[in-house]
């Protein structure tokens, strides 16, 4: 892309979720295309490194329980907690995306309710799941997360659990680039500016949000969560796979991704 149609500045809400949504129903092939097989059909994979919640168990116990996945894209996590006993329900803003999850749910024959909705606005009663989880979806890409964690909050009863992955902060300080021009640190840390790709007229086309680890342990201790854990995966031994800018050589040195573990409490 074009160094002109790249840039970090403020974007306002109607822009971002007008730039998201399209951006994720123009590249929801070609996503499935690229990342399909490493997700899986019927798999919880949280990050790029490959944890999943069959190792991790992040979520604890899931049979039985209501569990939204948020961001959900295919789906295939969803489809995962189904197959465990679960009750889920997926949730994305992306019509595209839930092209693929109702096009892998009738290949795969696990099906679960698809909903399409913005994270913050939720469509659900409170008080109305058990957990809420996602890997990399919606709290990058909307321009207001502790808005939507105050969302999860209200829809997870007390005693749930909310488990999300995102890029980890620290990755903003440096390019977007797998090999060793991702290496030298080039941008501030404590530098909110989104990310941002836009067309020849200046328009977003696509947006993603930098918070540093301070901003979201405020933002859920704001919602009224407790933080249970951080989770930051290490690079596994043998695994050589490239996910745009992760790699193993980046990968090994510094963290990549961010799993923040929270609860709400219980009520008394």
């Amino acid at each position: 892309m074009d160094d002109d149609r790249v840039t970090r500045r403020r974007v306002g809400a109607a822009e971002v979720r007008r730039a998201n949504r399209g951006w994720w129903d123009t590249d929801a092939d070609a996503y499935q295309a690229e990342h399909g097989a490493f997700l899986g059909d019927v798999d919880f994979v949280w990050c790029p490194e490959g944890l999943r919640e069959a190792d991790a168990r992040l979520l604890g116990e899931v049979a039985g329980r209501r569990i939204l996945e948020l961001g959900c894209g295919a789906a295939a996590a969803a489809r995962w907690l189904a197959a465990q006993g679960a009750r889920p329900v997926a949730l994305d803003l992306s019509a595209g995306m839930l092209r693929h999850a109702a096009e892998d749910a009738a290949r795969t024959g696990v099906r679960v309710p698809l909903v399409q909705a913005d994270a913050l606005a939720l469509p659900f009663a409170d008080a109305a799941f058990d957990a809420v989880c996602t890997a990399f979806g919606a709290i990058p890409f909307v321009d207001d997360s502790a808005a939507a964690m105050r969302e999860v909050a209200r829809v997870l009863r007390p005693g749930g659990r909310w488990v999300f992955s995102v890029t980890h902060p620290m990755r903003w300080i440096f390019l977007d680039d797998p090999g060793e021009g991702g290496l030298t640190a080039v941008h501030s840390y404590f530098d909110r500016s989104p990310y941002v790709e836009q067309d020849e007229h200046g328009v977003a086309t696509y947006v993603e949000q930098h918070r540093t680890l301070g901003d979201r342990i405020r933002e859920l201790v704001g919602a009224g969560f407790r933080l249970v854990d951080l989770v930051e995966p290490e690079w596994p031994a043998g695994h050589e796979g490239i996910w745009g800018q992760w790699s193993p050589l980046r990968g090994r040195l510094f963290p990549g991704t961010a799993i923040f573990v929270a609860e709400k409490p219980a009520a008394g």
